[in-house]
């Protein structure tokens, strides 16, 4: 093919046709045709870009692995621009960029882009223009994965943490309709019998012994084991059938109760009352056991509500970063408790608001708290801090794992550059950490060594815009 034929193919190229046919033909003259077939690589993952690559006919695209399979997050099609673009810091990309189909390109090394700007300044307007608008599609293709990354990681976390009190709540309501029909036959017996005013505040008296004790404890089976051959020597000592033994055992209710019980009546009225106490103290027992797991669902997704402000526009407003960083917290606790790490909150009295985007400031919470989880070893420790400073206000997140390598640390908030293993980073986090940070007009630096790394955020704080205002 001839530098003509070239030229003319450059000249009705989508990108390129606006171009002056001079700058074209230098293009040309210091580019090289290059022909790839199906599954050939043109870049790989990690090893410098060649250069510039003017694409005529075919098909490229680039997928990367960022923890659950491979996804294609850019393509490149006859009439686009693709690798290396004038001022772009781009080193080497984040995936292989593979030939779909045969693939006709122009390639421009790289040490010719000095010449290139200098002899080609509406060819350079337009790849700085197509430079952009890349950034733009990665830059929304990130923040889109790290989302979702995120959101994996708290609906495994809810997941754990819901599950307690749900399988509570199941086991109770299960308990409670058993305990509900026991209730009824008893006292379906003893309407048989006339009680005295006494004998009922025997009754009273036994029943308050169980209620009263608001603190529940769960008792090992030695225990359990203990208490009931205790409640079975004491009903056979009175003469009563031991089967009532289990569902006395399961209460708080005390012997001096039952002594008084039993001083006041005997025999089969006894052993009703006891039936009919056993199931009625075990009902208000269910009962505060169902409320129990259904608040702390109702906190979960009151944290979960939070911590994504489902129910916020997204705009700058006054934020409570109290109430952000324990919201974030509470959906990371299950992965701290499988480490045994502890987590600790510790924020300045009367922290002021700061403005801005409360979804991003809980994004930023939640990678800086997740990562140095990760960082930390069994039985760690994290520690989140947020006190004024001057006109701003500084939030640490400090661990005690083993620290930033001098030699990367200089790289960590580089796009898809991860210290994590194959499918446990995606080397996002802390790239999106900087630019939200950034967005909400903050700065964020770092300062680490073996034992202990320090992330510091600081943002500004909300000026007075009424009653509500901070000061």
């Amino acid at each position: 093919m001839t530098t003509t034929d070239l030229v003319d193919r450059l000249a009705d190229h989508k990108a390129l046709r606006a171009a002056p046919r001079e700058e074209l033909t230098w293009l040309v003259e210091h580019g090289s045709l290059r022909r790839l077939q199906t599954g050939e690589v043109l870049t790989a993952k990690g090893a410098p870009v060649a250069g510039l690559f003017i694409y005529l006919t075919g098909r490229i695209s680039m997928s990367v692995d960022r923890g659950a399979g491979p996804r294609k997050i850019i393509e490149w099609r006859g009439g686009d621009i693709g690798g290396l673009l004038p001022y772009s810091r781009l080193v080497s990309p984040p995936g292989d960029a593979v030939a779909e189909e045969t693939t006709e390109l122009l390639s421009v090394p790289r040490d010719c882009f000095p010449a290139m700007a200098r002899a080609c300044h509406e060819i350079t307007t337009i790849l700085v223009h197509v430079m952009l608008d890349r950034s733009r599609v990665f830059t929304s293709s990130e923040l889109h994965d790290e989302k979702m990354v995120s959101l994996g990681r708290l609906s495994a976390g809810l997941a754990h943490e819901l599950n307690n009190p749900a399988a509570a709540l199941e086991r109770s309501a299960a308990l409670l309709e058993a305990r509900l029909e026991e209730c009824d036959r008893a006292a379906r017996a003893l309407t048989a019998f006339r009680l005295t005013d006494a004998q009922f505040a025997a009754v009273d008296a036994a029943r308050a012994s169980c209620l009263g004790r608001r603190v529940q404890r769960v008792m090992s089976p030695i225990e359990r084991a203990e208490r009931e051959d205790a409640v079975t020597d004491w009903l056979i000592d009175h003469g009563l059938d031991p089967a009532t033994a289990d569902g006395l055992a399961e209460i708080d209710v005390t012997f001096e109760s039952l002594n008084r019980l039993a001083g006041t009546v005997e025999g089969p009225v006894l052993d009703a009352l006891l039936r009919w106490s056993s199931a009625s103290c075990s009902v208000h027992r269910l009962t505060e056991e169902i409320q129990d797991a259904a608040t702390r669902i109702a906190v979960l997704v009151k944290a979960v509500k939070g911590f994504t402000h489902m129910d916020k526009a997204t705009v700058a407003e006054h934020v409570d970063l109290v109430q952000g960083l324990s919201n974030t917290v509470a959906v990371l606790r299950a992965k701290a408790r499988t480490k045994s790490i502890a987590v600790s909150v510790d924020v300045e009295e009367g922290l002021p608001p700061v403005r801005g985007f409360a979804g991003e400031l809980n994004q930023i919470w939640v990678n800086l708290i997740d990562n140095a989880l990760d960082a930390v070893p069994e039985s760690g420790r994290v520690e989140v801090l947020a006190n004024r400073d001057r006109q701003r206000v500084l939030v640490r997140v400090i661990d005690n794992g083993g620290g930033i390598p001098l030699q990367i640390r200089e790289r960590i908030f580089d796009p898809f550059f991860t210290t994590k293993g194959v499918g446990h980073g995606t080397g996002l986090g802390l790239d999106i950490v900087r630019r939200l940070v950034y967005h909400n007009e903050g700065e964020i630096a770092v300062d680490s060594r073996p034992g202990r790394t320090e992330f510091r955020v600081a943002l500004p704080i909300a000026e007075r815009d009424g009653a509500g205002a901070a000061d």
